[in-house]
């Protein structure tokens, strides 16, 4: 998985490790004097303070001390280690933080309901109700706060981290590398049957189905070790994919994302292992140090050496391009409406991006190889460009691939001084960019605004997603209740 100590620039949209508050402390300290059968009053009189001055330190209200926790633990017979301990003294302790935690929260603050004093009077059943409520309504709320400017800033701190570790992860290469080596690959392209003994090996059928959820590429069955896959699939799509990116998830260890930016760092390890298992490390570096040496570096070989797709390859690349073969390069995946969709760059060149630092859903210069490639009759050629930028010259190779939503540019550069190792750097095609200068692509020229400003009235073509909320859902987007029919109607129990 992508290690701990990248995802620090997620660390406020994370959940939190567990840390000693007042809470706890207190609670640990009450179950110890009770322990003991020592009443408020005894324990006070050993510490020398008053009874209500240990009530709020028991009841979180008052947090001691060193000192005064050393008076405590030697009253109670016990070490300052023992009385910092994070963990809840018991289970019912444990409740009763939870609820007290809850009261203090936003959501009793913003509902304004009063306070409710937990006491040893209410049952578990009256405290894990009050808990359950509380937590569907911060759920909910949660849901409803997943706007897009929270996936635009998740999403720009997770390409941050990727930025920082050059889109490598060797966790996740070694993870490949062992079920690779567990179904016993030699080298070479991974083969369905390959695949297919991987998911057997991590204790998984494969079932091929027509009534796939809608909102679903693949349903996976942890309960009974099943994988359902659409039998509709696209002959021109790798069947091997939709498989491992399957259990690829399992692999990672994922658990249910607790929120938006967890949910895209796991799509973004399931998409980089089933990269890395599709396009083994070791014959990959391989097969791109000689062609760095011949000076004939291409994308589409290396698809066709793996028989991926050209999306799929250019990813790969990125992974491996500066980690292995010291080059630093940017990717990108543009809509033909000229909408980013995808991007990583390491190279320095400057993709257009909003004010929270968002690169995916900005549009790309008219004159950028990404768009240009449009534009060519030949789309069974790659597409060759230079382009003179204010941060320098880059080049750049592009193809066009057809999606349900339209067509798609995918389009791999590196800079000017790096285009030497690459297959397609005699090209003549060049073109000149100055955004984010407004006068490169996105104002009209002089000549025609002054001709038909206010004289023009375009019906837009407004998108359907363009006042639609963020899909909400433990995995956005996903219609649970028909997941969980389907899962039940085909469950072999």
């Amino acid at each position: 998985m992508v290690p701990a100590e990248a995802l620090a620039a997620l660390s406020s949209l994370a959940v939190d490790e567990p840390e000693l508050d007042a809470l706890t402390l207190g609670r640990r300290i009450r179950e110890l004097r009770t322990a003991r059968r020592m009443t408020l009053d005894t324990l006070a009189a050993a510490i020398d303070r008053a009874p209500s001055q240990v009530s709020m330190m028991e009841n979180g209200k008052r947090e001691p001390r060193l000192s005064m926790l050393r008076t405590i633990a030697l009253a109670l017979g016990t070490t300052v280690d023992e009385l910092m301990r994070t963990d809840a003294p018991s289970e019912r302790a444990a409740l009763e933080i939870s609820v007290e935690r809850a009261q203090r929260g936003p959501v009793f603050q913003a509902l304004g309901l009063p306070r409710i004093r937990v006491s040893k009077g209410q049952s578990d059943e009256t405290l894990h109700t009050i808990l359950s409520l509380h937590n569907e309504i911060d759920r909910l709320n949660r849901e409803r706060a997943a706007t897009p400017e929270e996936a635009r800033r998740a999403n720009s701190a997770l390409r941050q981290i990727m930025r920082q570790q050059d889109n490598y992860f060797p966790e996740l290469e070694a993870q490949a590398l062992e079920i690779l080596t567990a179904v016993g690959h030699s080298g070479g392209p991974v083969s369905q049957q390959l695949v297919a003994d991987m998911a057997t090996h991590l204790g998984f059928s494969l079932h091929y189905v027509n009534d796939l959820p809608h909102s679903t590429r693949s349903v996976t069955d942890k309960r009974n070790g099943r994988i359902y896959l659409p039998t509709n699939r696209s002959a021109s799509r790798d069947s091997r994919s939709p498989i491992v990116q399957a259990f690829a998830s399992e692999l990672c260890a994922h658990e249910e994302p607790k929120n938006y930016a967890e949910f895209l760092r796991q799509r973004v390890e399931t998409n980089y292992l089933t990269a890395a298992i599709l396009l083994p490390e070791r014959d990959a570096v391989r097969m791109l140090t000689e062609a760095k040496t011949l000076r004939r570096i291409s994308m589409e070989d290396l698809r066709d050496a793996f028989a991926v797709s050209y999306e799929m390859a250019a990813h790969r690349f990125t992974n491996l391009a500066t980690a292995r073969l010291e080059i630093p390069v940017h990717f990108m995946k543009v809509h033909e409406s000229g909408t980013i969709i995808k991007a990583y760059e390491n190279d320095n060149v400057r993709f257009p991006s909003d004010a929270l630092g968002a690169v995916e859903g900005t549009t790309v210069c008219r004159s950028w190889t990404a768009r240009t490639v449009f534009d060519v009759a030949d789309r069974f050629s790659a597409w060759y460009q230079y382009t003179d930028m204010p941060a320098g010259s880059f080049w750049c190779t592009s193809r066009v691939e057809k999606a349900k939503e339209g067509e798609y540019s995918v389009s791999v550069g590196v800079p000017f001084a790096h285009v030497k190792w690459f297959r397609g750097r005699e090209t003549s095609n060049r073109a000149v960019s100055l955004c984010p200068d407004e006068s490169c692509c996105r104002r009209a020229p002089d000549n025609l605004a002054d001709r038909w400003a206010g004289q023009s009235w375009p019906a837009a073509r407004t998108p359907t997603s363009l006042l639609a909320a963020l899909p909400t859902g433990t995995f956005p987007g996903v219609d649970q209740t028909e997941v969980y029919q389907f899962l039940e109607a085909h469950s072999p129990h």
